[in-house]
């Protein structure tokens, strides 16, 4: 594999895969610059939407596919928002609203626990019986009033114990090491490397 297509036109998502695949001297392209259109994502799963949309770009494009889900689970909330991160307080897609709903809906509840997690799945190509699976998570606090202008989504929002401050304060290099979804793209190459992939 020289080339895989990312089943994503997320600019910051593309830099990030394409900087940790270079070492592998794989080239990632995104879906847009092929002509891909965003595929449906309608299962109640991280795993299964990152699959689907893999085999959505491998299918079109004839190219190994590389595709994420993530999102953040809250406990208090049951898990929400989950799947629907991106569109929780409904379309067009909004993160002051998504954040907004997201504290609205905690109001009142102690327990603020929550975490990130993403879902990566690559395939070889779109009927690939047995695709490259990987996660991550990451563990923190909801706090009502955000913190940081750094990140995306909820980070001004999610505090980390650990540093003291949310994932929109602390620094791109911090975030990629103790991310979801730099541990799960780690967890992802070392799969690809030990599997001579």
């Amino acid at each position: 594999m020289k080339k895989i297509v990312l089943a994503s036109n997320n600019a910051g998502k593309l830099r990030e895969f394409s900087r940790l695949f270079a070492d592998l001297d794989i080239e990632i392209i995104p879906q847009g610059q092929l002509g891909v259109s965003e595929a449906e994502e309608p299962h109640a799963t991280f795993v299964e939407n990152a699959l689907a949309k893999a085999r959505h770009a491998a299918r079109i494009t004839g190219l190994p596919a590389l595709a994420d889900d993530s999102g953040i689970c809250v406990h208090a909330l049951g898990g929400a928002p989950g799947v629907y991160s991106a569109r929780y307080a409904g379309e067009p897609k909004s993160d002051a609203r998504n954040n907004e709903k997201l504290i609205a809906d905690l109001a009142g509840q102690a327990d603020r626990r929550a975490f990130y997690y993403a879902a990566l799945v690559l395939v070889r190509h779109a009927d690939d019986p047995q695709p490259v699976i990987a996660d991550g998570f990451c563990d923190g606090l909801i706090v009502d009033a955000p913190q940081g202008d750094g990140g995306f989504g909820y980070d001004p929002h999610f505090f980390l114990p650990q540093f003291g401050k949310t994932v929109a304060e602390i620094t791109p290099e911090e975030k990629s090491l103790i991310s979801h979804r730099g541990k799960a793209l780690r967890e992802l190459i070392g799969k690809l490397k030990e599997h001579g992939l």
